[in-house]
Parts: C-alpha cells; structure tokens; sequence
C-alpha cells in the first residue's frame, strides 16, 4: 500500500462582464474562440503522436474533447477493481465503489470507453473539505509496471481549478496493489462555490496515467455538487 499527498492549485473561474458588444468584448471572445482552435488542435496532434508525454499534457489548456490515448494503449493490463472516497478529518466515507468480480469493462456496456468515465454528485459541504483521501485497488497484468504515474486536472467552465500529480512507483507483475492519495484541497471562495453548487457537472477532470513517461490511459469525470438539496 502506497499513501501520497498531494496539495491542489485552485485558479479563479473567469468573471462574466454584464455589458455586452464594444471592442474588448469582440477582442476577448475571439481570443477565447482561438483557444478552444488551438486546443482542438493541438489534440489532434496528440492523438496522432506515437508517445505522449506528462510535458504534453501541461500544455493543455481545458477539459479533453476526446480520450488522447485507445483503451488499447493499456498493455500492462492495469484494471482498477475499487474506489473509495472520505473526509480525513471526520473519517467518514464519502463515495465507495467496486467492480464486480469476473466482470469487465466491455461486458458492463456496449460503449467500449464506458469505463473510462465517471460521474460524481456531492452536496455543497463537499466543497468545504480540506483534506480527502481517495483510495484505489488495482491489479497488474503480466509484466512489471515502472514509474506508474498520475496527472490529474480539474476544470470549471474550461478554466484549470485545480492540478494533481502522483506516483505510484513500481508495481510487480501480476499483484493486487492498494494506494490511498491524499488531497489537501485549498479553500475556495464563496463566490466560485455557489457557481459549481448553481452549475452541475461543468466542474470535470481528466485524468492521465503514465508507465515510464508515456500516456497508456486516460479517463475523464464530471461532478454535481447539489446532491440533497
């Protein structure tokens, strides 16, 4: 078992200027239209690359359009069995998970990238956490896993909120590996918390996972955080 800690980087969700038309505003929604150009892209190019890098995956400047590597790029076989979620200072679980036995990603659905995506509904109070500690079990297929490495990216309306990244390190072949991930999340303002409660599921994450520098999975999220009310 592996336990990490990670501090998150939270940004500012982009303002919304009430007066509409003029040059800035032209300007400004031209630079953002730009962007979402560039950004779509700059996927394509990664999707058509042989090897993406972590150095790849920082230059990102919003959610994924599209998963950046096939499921097929997983030859280590790392199949994730079970999830767990919970407040480190009261202990209490807050999201628990697992796969059923003998069954696989392709048989649970008919859409070969089911598996790769989830959805998650909290309510408001999640927001005021400072500490979570997710835990994961995971097997390996057949051949050793080195430098096993997670980049994880969250995002508001298509601005980067926060930024994670851990290491798993080696994995033997053939093991049952447990990691527990701890977050130490920052505070946010009540102004950015009442818009992610106001807007469910525009707040979602991409995660990346790495073997020796190389993208081999990448699976993506999206989160409600009005559950209860």
């Amino acid at each position: 078992a592996v336990v990490s800690t990670q501090s998150g980087h939270y940004g500012r969700a982009a303002s919304t200027d009430k007066k509409k038309g003029g040059f800035l505003a032209r300007k400004a929604k031209k630079a953002e239209t730009e962007k979402v150009l560039d950004q779509a892209e700059y996927e394509k190019k990664l999707r058509n690359k042989d090897s993406v890098s972590v150095d790849d995956i920082l230059k990102l400047t919003r959610i994924t359009d599209d998963y950046l590597c096939p499921i097929t790029a997983n030859t280590y076989k790392i199949d994730f069995t079970k999830f767990k979620i919970r407040d480190m200072e009261s202990g209490g679980v807050l999201f628990e998970i697992a796969k059923p036995e003998g069954v696989s990603e392709m048989s649970l659905s008919s859409d070969p990238n089911a598996g790769r995506y989830v959805r998650y509904e909290f309510p408001p109070e999640f927001l005021k956490l400072k500490q979570i500690g997710a835990t994961v079990e995971f097997t390996i297929g057949d051949k050793p896993v080195n430098s096993f490495r997670m980049v994880e990216r969250h995002y508001f309306r298509d601005q980067v909120i926060k930024s994670f990244d851990f290491d798993f390190g080696f994995c033997m072949p053939s093991s049952l590996n447990t990691c527990e991930h701890i977050y130490d999340l920052p505070a946010l303002s009540q102004d950015l918390m009442r818009e992610m409660v106001q807007n469910p599921f525009q707040t979602k994450s991409d995660s990346f996972y790495f073997v020796d520098g190389r993208l081999i999975m990448h699976n993506k999220a999206d989160y409600a955080y009005n559950a209860g009310m």
